[in-house]
């Protein structure tokens, strides 16, 4: 019998520092109202000083276990653009700190993507036999690579961390995931970047110019491909699941714009009530916004048993990717 990937457990963690967007605005010859009517973002969360990102993963990882009611599992990615170090991965640390020394744990790196990239490959563990339970971890401290400077950037993006944990079972039943749709395109690396830190740039021959640590997005051409790349992406996991956008009870993007996010909804044909949204409280948080998303929904009692989910996201890279499943009936009193 073939093994599918189920979602039993979901949980997030916040720091616990708001930035709403006058903080910002005084210092980026802005106002409030252009920082929400561009982005749809109100506020985000920073975190403090002494914080890493696997703080964050560790927090949203045990409330994920919590939620699936189990206190290990086989495996434990972690997709981050944001690791405690270059060198090692983040999702070893977060493994022992949870009590999985012995684990396997290794980060995946999709920037935005990631979450999405993640599931697939637990999906893939478990699928093979290779693991029975996984937790997936999407966390960010984004707020370390931003130039305050920089309106375009700074005003966007905010820290935090989403978590699922996913079992071996049916293919048929509530919370099974799939069809995945995966995919990349190198030539647009540029558009999502930070452009010093790496090989690249240490094996050039010269010192990184100021500013090249920080991380650049061209914003026009990102906006075209994350429409394009997601509503593609999205239409061809609902062909695969033998789907119509209108069956859709819930679509779930990455966080990155809430007109990106409208654009979506509207191409697909997917009414905008449908989209859970929550980047005017957090801010597009990268890898863990899919995870944080669906975990405040959760929490406040918006998604229902049965409902039928669609997941996509897009990222550096280029990356993109989707997913679909039925909503599970998770415990409220766990999560």
């Amino acid at each position: 019998m073939s093994r599918a990937a189920v979602l039993t457990g979901v949980g997030s963690c916040l720091p616990p520092r708001a930035v709403p967007n006058g903080e910002l605005a005084a210092g980026l010859d802005s106002s409030e109202e252009w920082i929400r009517s561009r982005t749809g973002i109100e506020q985000r969360y920073f975190a403090e000083q002494g914080t890493a990102t696997s703080d964050l993963a560790v927090g949203a990882g045990e409330r994920a276990l919590k939620s699936a009611g189990v206190s290990t599992v086989d495996a434990v990615l972690v997709a981050t653009t944001t690791p405690d170090r270059p060198c090692p991965a983040t999702a070893p640390v977060v493994a022992a700190r949870l009590g999985m020394r012995g684990t396997a744990a290794y980060d995946v790196s999709a920037v935005c993507t990631g979450f999405v990239y993640g599931l697939a490959t637990a999906a893939g563990l478990i699928s093979a036999g290779v693991a029975d339970r996984v937790l997936v971890i999407g966390a960010e401290t984004f707020s370390t690579l931003l130039d305050p400077g920089d309106r375009s950037t700074a005003v966007i993006f905010g820290d935090g961390a989403g978590a699922v944990v996913l079992r071996s079972g049916d293919p048929a039943e509530p919370g099974a995931l799939g069809p995945f749709d995966l995919g990349s395109d190198g030539d647009g690396e540029d558009l999502i970047t930070v452009p010093a830190g790496g090989s690249r740039q240490r094996l050039s021959g010269r010192a990184p110019a100021a500013g090249e640590r920080y991380f650049a997005m061209s914003g026009k051409e990102v906006f075209r491909h994350a429409v394009l790349r997601m509503t593609g992406s999205a239409r061809t996991v609902l062909a695969r699941a033998g789907w119509r956008a209108l069956d859709v009870d819930h679509l779930v993007s990455h966080q990155a714009n809430l007109r990106i996010t409208n654009h979506v909804a509207d191409d697909l044909g997917i009414p905008r009530n449908r989209c859970v949204s929550n980047i005017a409280e957090v801010g597009n948080t990268a890898a863990a916004s899919i995870p944080l998303a669906l975990d405040q929904a959760h929490t406040e009692g918006a998604l229902r048993p049965g409902g039928r989910m669609l997941l996509t996201a897009f990222g550096g890279g280029l990356t993109w990717g989707s997913a679909v499943l039925t909503w599970p009936d998770l415990d409220p009193a766990r999560a």
